[in-house]
């Protein structure tokens, strides 16, 4: 059985709209004769929305109750899938974590997944289903809901590779894979056809908002190569894996650091001197006084004014990778 794993983040799965044109996203894998398994989060700004909710009737409400309440929104959105791709014509089913089960550990808000049954899965996909599983949810030994924390439902695709010894694991974005720095901020950052472990987590732990660092330490102690795809454009992206695309600098992330921005560089040369100094002169032309340097394996942090974080990301981009 060639399996695939596909998973669609929350603006993916927004509207009917939206869940329409995944739905052809997943047939067209399914009709290249794959097998197909689809991880959903919840729709938009679902998980807020509860979060209000919750915060409406208790200050501080139970984590159990919480990841009761939180877990809803990507049932819904399962559910939905599975609806849309039969309307296709594609035969589908939606299964929460505690109908695998996905077990997880005790810690509600931040889970880790200890285990996954596989049996109700392979049957469903052996009837020519397309399995449609909630992401970001586990269950604990107590037969409780878990959930992940941030970036859970990637957490999940990768593991539910591992699991079932996926062929690929499609993660769909916004964008159509991983940049040098975020596109949206930086006209000149360009796409990487590959990304290697060790730099993807380097990022995601400097703020790149691709994939949560808790994921891509998951894929390389599996050995699952995630490939983050657009939904825009079904095509090639950036695969994650144990070699990148060589150079000394791989991207550069910026992020709010409170009082000031952090301009973070990352690479398999980094920390350097010669690099520190190359980043520094940039920001110098751009007239961007550096209030600190902060180095550390495979990364280098500048903090600038938080006004002119974007600009400074800019600069030190075009520097070093333009």
């Amino acid at each position: 059985m060639n399996l695939i794993v596909q998973k669609f983040g929350g603006s993916s799965v927004a509207d009917a709209g939206k869940l329409l044109h995944i739905s052809q996203i997943i047939k067209e894998a399914r009709d290249e004769g794959n097998a197909v398994l689809v991880v959903v989060s919840a729709q938009g700004d679902t998980t807020d929305a509860l979060l209000q909710k919750a915060r409406g009737v208790s200050e501080q409400p139970s984590p159990r109750e919480l990841d009761a309440l939180l877990s809803a929104g990507e049932q819904i959105s399962a559910a939905l899938t599975a609806m849309a791709l039969e309307s296709f014509g594609v035969p589908a089913v939606s299964l929460s974590a505690w109908q695998l089960p996905i077990r997880s550990d005790g810690v509600h808000g931040d889970a880790r997944i200890e285990d996954i049954g596989r049996e109700r899965v392979l049957a469903e996909l052996e009837r020519g289903r397309v399995v449609v599983v909630t992401g970001f949810q586990g269950v604990d030994a107590a037969g409780d809901t878990t959930t992940l924390g941030r970036g859970g439902s990637d957490y999940s695709a990768v593991a539910l590779a591992a699991a079932f010894g996926a062929k690929e694991c499609r993660i769909y974005t916004d964008v159509d894979g991983v940049y040098t720095a975020d596109p949206r901020l930086c006209p000149t950052a360009r796409r990487l056809t590959r990304v290697s472990y060790e730099d993807m987590y380097a990022l995601s732990h400097a703020g790149a908002r691709v994939l949560h660092d808790k994921c891509v330490a998951l894929a390389q102690e599996k050995g699952v190569e995630p490939e983050v795809r657009g939904c825009a454009a079904n095509g090639p992206g950036t695969r994650v894996c144990a070699a990148g695309e060589g150079g000394c600098v791989t991207g550069v992330t910026v992020r709010d650091a409170a009082p000031w921005a952090a301009v973070t560089l990352v690479g398999r040369a980094l920390p350097s001197l010669a690099l520190e100094k190359d980043a520094i002169l940039a920001l110098n032309a751009a007239s961007i006084v550096v209030q600190g340097v902060d180095a550390h394996e495979r990364a280098l942090t500048l903090y600038v004014a938080r006004e002119r974080g974007n600009e400074a990301l800019r600069a030190v981009h075009d520097a070093l990778l333009g």
